[in-house]
């Protein structure tokens, strides 16, 4: 495939707002997981929550869209000069050129699981107005990105659970090999709730310690929250990005509902068909950002499908020890250390993570080390074997 410029980018998440919070706290190996206090949940967990976004309301004209997954979105894309990025290429290339793609899991979920704490107790009546198109569904967040910059371009929305934010990177790279735009605004954002604090506790998926990736003693997840952008452009309108997504591979393995393949043979599709889109080997490759959520069977799944590929030759450690598993917002989180790790040529060992389980046979790494990345790997598997691998790197290599 033709790799695509990446030409802005902007984070945020429990590290702090935009993208050099993320990059400090990597650098410093400080985590931003801390023991649950959200709202009134009474769950021994870690969360990787946002601060202050309670006093951070949408802007005026978009009220209805108000919530906390909108706020949150809204946030990141005030960091980093991605705003004026973005209004730079609506004014090259016009409104209706410029996509916008968001992947999310449960959107602004939150707005009704609230509104139905306030029911009027006597007939059971929702509170109003409720604005459920505009919080709830899952066109929420890429319907107020689009809004918020006065786009008249395609808007989607992808939810694949954990691989939806890395899905929006393939699905921008099509829009832009079929014509119908000149830009894409490729991102991701999910918000704590009700629905997924209780839902993966329910599951015994949650870990009561911040979560220990490819720990030998690894007790589950630490959900996070997050919200990351990228603009994307094709290369040669874009001469100046030294970035850009190389490849991309998805795959659906369908094992079971919520488990993935225990051998990883949909992760090991998905990753080999990045590579063979980037025109790329597995040696090409110098740091895999693991999707590594420190559940028992998907780290042990992911180890199975990275070492028949990799072998031991390639670094690879998770980085939700610093963020927590933000779900639909995963993809680009990671994504975007990715491109963090290629700029300041940083492999980050998996924070928590102390004795490395001896079934393990990948390089999994427990330091932080420092040293030249040119191309990194990004895995993201979510619910329902719906998996997704970008590679990133230089554009000039």
């Amino acid at each position: 495939m033709s790799p695509l410029a990446i030409s802005h980018f902007t984070l945020s998440n429990a590290l702090g707002f935009g993208k050099a919070a993320t990059l400090n706290a990597l650098q410093e190996r400080r985590s931003g997981l801390m023991p649950c206090d959200f709202l009134d949940i009474a769950l021994d967990t870690y969360i990787g929550r946002v601060a202050d976004l309670e006093n951070l309301p949408v802007v005026d004209r978009l009220s209805a869209f108000d919530c906390r997954n909108n706020r949150l979105a809204q946030a990141a894309l005030r960091q980093d000069g991605f705003e004026q990025a973005v209004q730079a290429a609506k004014a090259r290339y016009g409104a209706d050129r410029v996509a916008v793609i968001v992947g999310t899991s449960t959107s602004g979920i939150l707005h009704t699981e609230l509104a139905f704490r306030e029911r009027d107790p006597a007939t059971g009546a929702l509170p109003s107005p409720l604005h459920y198109r505009e919080t709830h569904e899952l066109s929420s967040a890429p319907e107020f990105v689009r809004q918020y910059f006065e786009l008249t371009g395609p808007v989607l929305s992808i939810s694949t659970a954990c691989s939806s934010s890395a899905k929006v990177f393939a699905s921008g790279w099509r829009l832009l090999q079929s014509g119908l735009c000149d830009a894409v605004i490729a991102g991701g954002v999910d918000s704590l709730c009700l629905t997924t604090l209780y839902g993966f506790s329910s599951l015994e998926l949650v870990a009561n310690e911040p979560c220990r990736p490819a720990d030998t003693h690894r007790g589950g997840i630490s959900i996070g929250e997050a919200a990351g952008f990228a603009l994307l452009e094709r290369r040669a309108q874009a001469p100046e990005a030294a970035l850009g997504l190389l490849g991309y591979g998805e795959s659906v393995d369908a094992h079971h509902m919520s488990t993935p393949h225990p051998e990883g043979l949909g992760a090991e599709l998905a990753i080999q068909r990045a590579l063979d889109r980037a025109g790329l080997a597995a040696c090409d490759i110098d740091y895999i950002n693991l999707h590594g959520t420190a559940s028992r069977t998907n780290d042990s799944a992911e180890d199975k499908a990275v070492s028949r590929l990799f072998g031991t030759d390639v670094p690879c450690s998770s980085t939700k020890g610093w963020t927590g598993h933000t779900l639909g917002a995963a993809g680009i989180t990671e994504a975007i250390i990715g491109l963090l790790c290629i700029e300041n040529g940083l492999i980050p060992g998996s924070l928590h993570t102390r004795q490395i389980d001896p079934g393990f046979t990948s390089h999994i790494v427990l330091d932080n080390e420092t040293r030249p990345v040119r191309r990194v790997l990004s895995n993201s598997f979510g619910f329902g074997g719906n998996n997704a691998s970008l590679i990133m790197g230089r554009l000039d290599t």
